[in-house]
């Protein structure tokens, strides 16, 4: 999620009844208001009849971005908004929904639809434009697509410019950096070979990496496979630089997402396909470990628009976008509890996470750790649930929740973005502040506390959320925390702030925080900016 105190792309939308204008106005309006302010007809001289100049209105309306909610609204509360404006072609639309209409054509990955591709998202998304508008910011709002990015991978980092262009460093083992060799990169390095490629976001996982162009098209290099745990068997292929994704090439992907044993892929219409992992049809369909053919994830998510995923150990959350508002839906492996349902168990179909509806909470953005899971509401609240090892939930204790509970002790902070790793989490603040807990080995949590009873670097756990005052030096607004999610390597987290700039601590013994080291030195406890500009 694009950590910007705006708030403008998180309002979530819902279908607003007929009502009078009373019971929308909060506060009596003066007789004097109500005889100057005319919406049409009967205009006295000296004032605005906005009927005679619908156009203008209809480009204020698209030039003030107003959120769907907005714009539903004004539908409510006067008829001039609701009755069809006569502009060709779409000549039945009111000038709300030529307005929400307008503002999906500036989204990118609206651009390229044919009509029939159009109306049909219309359709899914319950056949307003509005809708549709409140789908395309949803998922922006939680991914960053088209924005600069930092993914921390497992001993490998990839960096994403605002233009597209893409950097790796770090292991490279497995040809993970795509540069066309197995060397290590100590330094961020372009990848050459996607020139003329625009990369809208990527993904990480254990010797592998995936790419999302601007067109919907999906390069991965590395491992050959997209189902094998972290030390596995397959992928003995090795592949040193981006190569399509042939099964890919009939969906327009946005978003993809690597877990252990399995990989899964968002298209544009807000579907959800996995590869691998269908022993026991633990994703809702049963193929071999090594299937490299994308299956849709069916059950209750067939017909729900997804606008993102996340990956963890073993284990998938999707955030929907439906008419009623936000939801979360997770499947597969229940161990400590991480699903949120109040079990561990399984779960081979995806399962709505009801305790929100109790909490009376819009989840926003959804983050997938190894062994729990984070949710920030709209309202800046974070729930966090799964395994409390380490403090990791930030409940000031290591007990594990089987379904999400509020993290108190961040009632004062209006929270904005969240990122979790291996018994780690981050939360990022609406004025770009940042506070960590859980796990605090390789200095990942940025608070360079060492236990008093340990005479070597060994770093404290947190238990509750506190404040990384060193990135507070940097004096800039943060926007991104990424960090390390493996159970088998040690972690490195990436700040990336409002202007571009890119700061790394953690484990760096691989060459994936991009600064160099001292002698002997294999990690750094305090934030240090990497020579790359993201901008």
């Amino acid at each position: 999620m694009d950590a910007t105190p705006s708030g403008k792309s998180s309002v979530q939308y819902q279908k607003i009844p007929e009502q009078t204008i009373t019971t929308i106005v909060t506060s009596p309006i003066e007789t004097f208001q109500r005889q100057q302010r005319h919406c049409s007809g009967n205009a006295s001289p000296g004032e605005f009849p906005l009927s005679a100049n619908p156009s203008i209105v209809l480009h204020v309306l698209t030039a003030c971005n107003l959120d769907p909610q907005d714009l539903a609204k004004l539908e409510v509360t006067c008829l001039f908004f609701r009755r069809p404006a006569h502009f060709a072609p779409e000549c039945e639309l009111s000038l709300s929904e030529l307005a929400a209409l307008d503002m999906c054509r500036m989204r990118a990955i609206f651009k390229p639809m044919t009509d029939k591709q159009r109306q049909e998202l219309k359709q899914m998304c319950g056949g307003s434009w509005k809708l549709v508008l409140r789908f395309l910011l949803a998922g922006e709002a939680c991914t960053r697509r088209e924005k600069s990015q930092a993914i921390a991978g497992p001993g490998h980092s990839i960096a994403v410019t605002s233009k597209g262009a893409v950097y790796s460093f770090g292991s490279n083992n497995t040809g993970q950096l795509g540069h066309g060799t197995t060397d290590e990169e100590s330094r961020p390095r372009l990848i050459r070979s996607l020139q003329g490629i625009r990369i809208i976001q990527a993904s990480a996982g254990a010797g592998r990496t995936m790419l999302i162009s601007d067109t919907g098209k999906v390069y991965a290099f590395g491992k050959n496979s997209f189902g094998e745990a972290d030390y596995g068997l397959l992928g003995n292929k090795l592949v040193t630089t981006p190569q399509l994704v042939e099964s890919l090439k009939d969906i327009f992907v946005v978003q993809s997402a690597i877990g252990n044993f399995f990989t899964a892929v968002l298209s544009r219409e807000g579907r959800v396909y996995t590869f691998s992992w269908g022993i026991e049809s633990k994703l809702g369909h049963q193929t071999e470990a090594n299937d490299l053919q994308p299956r849709p994830l069916l059950g209750p998510l067939e017909n729900i628009r997804v606008v993102q995923i996340a990956a963890g150990y073993c284990y998938l959350l999707a955030l929907a976008c439906q008419p009623s508002g936000m939801s979360v839906y997770s499947v597969g492996c229940g161990l400590g509890g991480k699903l949120g349902h109040g079990t561990r168990n399984d779960e081979k179909q995806p399962r709505l996470i009801e305790q929100f509806q109790s909490l009376n909470l819009q989840p926003v953005v959804v983050a997938a750790g190894a062994w729990h899971a984070a949710v920030v509401g709209k309202d800046g609240r974070v729930c966090t649930w799964g395994w409390g090892r380490y403090g990791c939930l930030g409940h000031g204790n290591e007990e594990s929740e089987s379904v999400p509970k509020v993290v108190e002790a961040l009632s004062n902070v209006k929270a904005v973005h969240v990122a979790t790793g291996d018994y780690t989490t981050f939360v990022v603040s609406d004025n770009g502040d940042v506070y960590s807990f859980g796990c605090g080995e390789s200095s990942s949590l940025g608070h360079n506390t060492v236990a008093e009873d340990e005479q070597e670097n060994r770093q404290v756990n947190v238990l509750s959320p506190k404040l990384v005052t060193s990135l507070k030096q940097v004096k800039e607004r943060v926007v991104q925390i990424s960090l390390t999610n493996s159970i088998y390597w040690n972690a490195h987290t990436f700040a990336l702030t409002e202007s571009g700039k890119l700061y790394a601590f953690g484990a760096g013994d691989k060459g994936q925080l991009g600064v160099e080291l001292v002698a002997n030195q294999t990690e750094r406890p305090n934030p240090e900016k990497v020579e790359i500009d993201l901008s």
